[in-house]
């Protein structure tokens, strides 16, 4: 996990957990915390249940700064001008139940499983509304995970064998 997100990560995870908030850090940072090859992302991406259960006046108070609301994801920015994302997409809810909990600084982090993951990123991967970079990195991100845990495949359905199959 990259040092300048890790206070932001500590804050989130506290406000989140005061507030009694499922949440699972997906994205980048969960895919820097389940493999060993370096993974650079700009922001943390999270996953909540409902936009509705963001605790928006403890992250406040927290030094967290909203500054945007789309479709599928609210915006905020960290007291040290880490980017977070929330997002409440519903294909996301179960992966929210089952997500693993690491230790940081004696904070507990959700983080999405790896099996999660990979079905996230095959999706992204595979979603044309997405920039064509940004499906290529995803779909690099799903093999990655693949090559350091082959047994991820066996959960697969066939379809999603396939997308990472006739990954480019």
């Amino acid at each position: 996990m990259e040092g300048s997100k890790k206070a932001a990560l500590i804050g989130l995870a506290r406000v989140l957990a005061e507030a009694r908030v499922p949440y699972a850090i997906i994205g980048g940072v969960a895919l820097q915390i389940h493999q060993a090859d370096p993974r650079t992302t700009i922001d943390i991406d999270l996953a909540v249940l409902a936009r509705d259960q963001i605790p928006r006046d403890r992250l406040a108070a927290a030094g967290f700064r909203r500054t945007g609301s789309f479709a599928n994801s609210e915006n905020w920015i960290g007291p040290e001008q880490t980017p977070v994302q929330f997002t409440d997409d519903v294909a996301l809810a179960k992966a929210i139940g089952r997500a693993d909990e690491i230790t940081v600084e004696s904070v507990k982090l959700r983080v999405i499983g790896k099996a999660d993951l990979l079905r996230e990123k095959l999706r992204a991967g595979s979603d044309p509304a997405r920039r064509r970079s940004k499906r290529l990195q995803d779909l690099a991100d799903a093999h990655s995970l693949v090559e350091q845990d082959p047994s991820l495949v066996e959960g697969l359905t066939e379809v999603e064998k396939h997308m990472l199959d006739s990954a480019p």
